[in-house]
């Protein structure tokens, strides 16, 4: 399933609706060699090339006046070596048909997000990434990939070849050429049991470090006008498989979190003053619950009330400062904020513009129901965040530019040089990445 939409004129919409394109043209290849055609192509008309996926970004990451590429028939599985441990993937392959394929091999990632609409390159290219004490960001999971730069090169990069891409092409932001095919290191399935809880904002803070190491995954979700959260752990368990009841899991995660919350957000868009007692009873609505079940149940879940996402990564020490500010921030000011905070972590890792490059990371992601102002509220949360040198994650919304990233990224200059060289007449620039990484 896309989410995105191409409109009447051939115009391009994001997930968020927030982000229109009108490309000169559109290609959805069917192989490695129809694409190289397309780029090749595209040079000889002077166009640039975009690739998109389900346009679940904020940003405009993939919007091009150029050529864009639909990956929807680059998918499906290459080759699975349980011997290695991994699979590889075609680029355009949705992450949630790669975990249920996965599953029906008794295989899965050892980590993932929170939803599973994505493409495998969109989601790897942004840096998409869930919670967890070890366990990183999907690109984090990639051991090779293979990719088409902009002299129609086929380039084949791993930890033993072409190393310097490598280390930067898996969170690549579409600036150094296609992913074409991903292979990720894989496991045997496991049971994840979830424990979700209400808990206070205060032991929440104060305990932090304490419920980070005691948990394979923990995640928090603080509701702005209360005090209160809602708290998630994921472990590893030996069984037996407990899922959500099929009763209560509409009830909490369709009724609950997607209908109830829809004509919450439309309330309170409507009638602003109403937000603060909504959340109060939002946040009450909600009781502790516990089941086991196979990771991509466990991780993932859906979201079908649209919004609009900033979210930065500060370092993990902070994330209690952080919070306590965007607390006293909502407090303060006479803003009416109908979605919960979000906080997860990540572990360091060695991937040269990852938001968890060389850092342990907290993140913190703030959202706006679609169609509401959210200008103030995220300007505000920005400078929260850029004060303790946070990093917005490259796939949602965000003011920064190159000379902010060079100072909060030890290695950005190592990634624009190598875009520089495979990369040198731009032609996988577009408006977004010229702010980002400077011209």
């Amino acid at each position: 399933m896309s989410s995105t939409t191409s409109g009447k004129n051939g115009t391009w919409r994001n997930w968020g609706g927030n982000v229109v394109a009108r490309p000169a043209r559109e290609v959805a290849p069917a192989s490695v060699e129809e694409l190289v055609a397309a780029v090749r192509s595209a040079a000889e008309d002077g166009l640039t090339v975009k690739a998109a996926g389900s346009g679940h970004s904020f940003t405009s990451i993939a919007a091009t006046d150029g050529v864009l590429i639909r990956p929807q028939l680059l998918t499906g599985i290459r080759n699975i070596d349980r011997d290695a441990g991994t699979v590889t993937v075609e680029a355009g392959t949705p992450l949630k048909r790669l975990n249920m394929a996965l599953a029906r091999e008794g295989l899965s990632l050892t980590n993932m997000g929170d939803i599973m609409e994505q493409t495998v390159s969109g989601a790897t290219s942004t840096g998409t990434h869930g919670t967890g004490r070890e366990s990183a960001s999907i690109a984090a999971q990639i051991t090779a990939l293979e990719l088409v730069t902009a002299d129609g090169s086929v380039l084949t990069c791993s930890a033993t070849e072409n190393a310097d891409v490598f280390a930067a092409a898996r969170i690549g932001l579409g600036a150094l050429g296609i992913v074409t095919a991903i292979t990720f290191a894989v496991e045997p399935i496991f049971l994840l049991t979830a424990r979700e809880e209400p808990m206070p904002l205060a032991r929440v803070l104060g305990e932090f470090d304490q419920l980070w190491a005691e948990n394979e995954h923990f995640e928090f979700y603080w509701f702005p006008h209360t005090a209160s959260t809602n708290t998630k752990r994921n472990n590893r368990s030996a069984g037996p498989e407990q899922p959500v009841g099929r009763l209560a899991g509409w009830f909490e995660d369709e009724f609950l979190s997607n209908g109830v919350f829809q004509a919450a957000q439309w309330v309170g868009r409507a009638v602003p003053a109403t937000v603060p007692g909504i959340a109060k009873v939002s946040s009450r609505a909600l009781s502790a619950r516990s089941y086991t079940d196979i990771p991509y149940k466990v991780y993932t879940s859906p979201r079908r009330v649209r919004f609009l996402e900033m979210e930065y990564a500060v370092p993990r020490a902070a994330v209690a400062s952080v919070l306590r500010e965007l607390k006293q921030l909502v407090d303060r000011s006479g803003l009416r904020v109908s979605f919960p905070v979000e906080v997860r972590t990540a572990p360091a890792d060695d991937i040269t513009l990852s938001t968890a490059s060389g850092r342990e990371s907290a993140y913190v992601a703030v959202h706006m129901f679609r169609g509401t102002p959210y200008q103030s509220y995220f300007t505000a949360a920005e400078r929260i965040f850029t004060a303790h040198e946070g990093r917005p994650h490259w796939g949602k919304i965000h003011t920064r530019d190159a000379e902010y990233f060079a100072g909060v990224y030890p290695r950005f200059g190592e990634f624009t040089a190598l875009r520089d060289r495979l990369d040198p007449e731009r032609r996988f620039q577009n408006g977004y990445l010229r702010r980002v990484l400077g011209a």
